[in-house]
This record gives structure tokens, sequence and C-alpha cells, in this order.
């Protein structure tokens, strides 16, 4: 995978042993770095989409805590040598590889014997600015202007991919800790029917709709895209930290009058400033539509992915105009 990143090299490895475990931030906001009761399986997840899988299908047999804190970047990471150390006390890592470089960089130097790479579970895809169900009828001579971006890592916003990473970190969790292997079973088969029953709700509450294209900050919502019939056009790519050109722009405003788009859509941990300008020239209103990269209390639009995930389909039925 090739996504454009600030990449941010991982402290030295050597001083971590030279240091205390500090307490880190679990999704749920109680893990310390002592971990869970003897006994618990130790997981360590790489930001919330890989801590809330580990924690649903774990259930009281982990502990899980997430390197990623509320409210921070995901893509921003940089591992602390306490974090370092965490990692090689855990019993197991859950990470998506080529999203955080100093993730992978920890994990790759680590000796911890369950490491679980979330895109390994499921297919990836090369997505840029513009993904979606029609994309390919557009060329750059009809304001279209496509850029190629490297293999997209956001596979949890599908939730059949999600699904599919489910019932790996399943069958994982079921070889590393066997003596509750049933458990894990039972949880991740309850996990993939409720994502079975989300994917119903999106494919139902986006059938009819007046338009199919919705512009977003980044490219972050390809494979929902794509597995709902929809189209996609990003501000920026695959990389929220890089400026739309003048040209970017134009096409959008262009493309936003031929397909009817009402509604710029930013995002909670990144700045609303480029889509609210972008919207504002163009005469259109704007709204949040969620990566859940990470739980805001008082930002997110729920409690947990389900409750994102919904909130982001009520967002894209009144943008796009659902019948």
């Amino acid at each position: 995978m090739n996504v454009r990143r600030r990449l941010i090299p991982a402290l030295a490895t050597t001083a971590a042993t030279a240091l205390g475990l500090a307490t880190l931030s679990a999704c749920s906001g109680d893990a310390s770095a002592d971990g869970g009761d003897p006994g618990t399986f130790d997981v360590v997840a790489s930001f919330y989409p890989m801590a809330f899988l580990a924690e649903q299908i774990g259930g009281s047999h982990v502990h899980v805590s997430s390197l990623t804190e509320p409210g921070q970047e995901p893509h921003d990471l940089e591992i602390s040598a306490q974090q370092t150390v965490r990692v090689e006390k855990a019993d197991a890592v859950l990470y998506l590889k080529n999203l955080q470089p100093s993730v992978d960089k920890t994990v790759a130097a680590s000796q911890v014997k369950t490491k679980i790479d979330a895109a390994s579970l499921t297919t990836l895809e090369k997505h840029g600015n513009e993904v979606g169900g029609h994309a390919a009828e557009h060329d750059e001579s009809d304001g279209h202007d496509h850029e190629s971006g490297g293999l997209d890592p956001h596979i949890w916003l599908d939730p059949v991919r999600y699904a599919q990473v489910a019932e790996g970190v399943g069958k994982a969790f079921e070889k590393a800790d066997p003596d509750h292997a049933a458990a894990y079973k039972k949880n991740t088969a309850a996990l993939v029917e409720k994502l079975d029953a989300l994917n119903t709700n999106f494919e139902d509450g986006l059938a009819d709709t007046r338009t199919k294209v919705f512009i977003t900050t980044h490219a972050a919502f390809g494979y929902l895209a794509e597995r709902y019939g929809l189209t996609e056009e990003a501000i920026s790519g695959l990389d929220p930290d890089s400026e739309p050109s003048g040209a970017r722009v134009k096409a959008l405003e262009k493309m936003a009058k031929a397909d009817g788009v009402s509604t710029v859509f930013y995002e909670t941990l990144v700045s609303d400033k480029t889509a609210k300008t972008i919207a504002g020239d163009a005469g259109l209103k704007t709204d949040v539509l969620d990566p859940i990269e990470g739980i805001v209390k008082g930002k997110s639009r729920g409690q947990d992915y389900f409750e994102v995930q919904e909130a982001n389909l009520k967002a894209l039925q009144t943008a796009l105009g659902s019948k």
C-alpha cells in the first residue's frame, strides 16, 4: 500500500526497557499498562476499529488497549517508548498494516507471538479522488480529475469487508487462546450477524436516492461507495492533509451542479475549513460523515461503531435525497 502520509519514525526500542509502563487509553477508556486480570488474553490494538473488533470478539476473556487515544488522528501516531514495551508484553497485537507507519515498525521489531494484520484478512483496492459505482463513466474532459491512489486502507467502513476481518480475527484468537475458543467463535458469529444487518440497512436505505454522488474531504469512503453503488468525490484524495488544487476545486463545483450534489461532508478528526470554503463558494450545505477512526465524546455521532455507522447512513440519505 502506498498511502501518502507523514511518515513519523518510531522511537528507538532500546530506550523502552528502561522506562516503566504508562497508562494507555483503551477503546473503553479503562485499560491500563499493567494489562488485565491475570489469565486474560492481552491484546494491543492499533486504533479504534481494531480495538472495537477485539473487544466485541474477546468479551470478558480479553484485555484490550489502543495505541491511538480518542481524538487522535491515527495516521499521525508516533509510538512512545512505553507503548513499545506494551506491545512487547502483549499476547497479541491487532493492527492494519501500512495505515500507521510507526505501528508497523514497532510490530515488525517486536517478539509478539500473535501478530494479526487486518489488511491480510480481506481484499484491498486502489482508490483516489473519485471512487464508486459509476466512476468509470467520467473522465477529465467532463471535469472529473481522477487521481490514482495507493491501496485504500479504509476497509472497516464497508460492513462486508469488516465482517471478513472480524472472522479472521476470531480465528486468530481461537488459535492463540484455545481455552476460550468457543466463546470467541460465538462472539464472532454474533458480531458478523450485526454487521450483516448493518449491510442490509445500508442496501435498503441507499437503494433509491435522487443522486448517487457525494463529496468528502478525503477518500475514506471508497469501499462504502462501491458497496452501495455510490460515487465519492474526494477533495484531497487519500491524504486528508493535502490541499486541493484550484483545478480540483473548480471541477468539484462543476460536478456538484451537474450531479445534483447538495452537501460537502467533513469529518470529526480533521479540520472542516476546506469543506466549508468549497461549500460556501458552491452554495452547498455541510455535514459530518465520520470515518470512525476514533470515538470522541461530544463529537462523534454515537457511542460505538454501529451507532456512528447508522448516523452516517442517515446523513447520506439526507444528502443524496432518499426517496
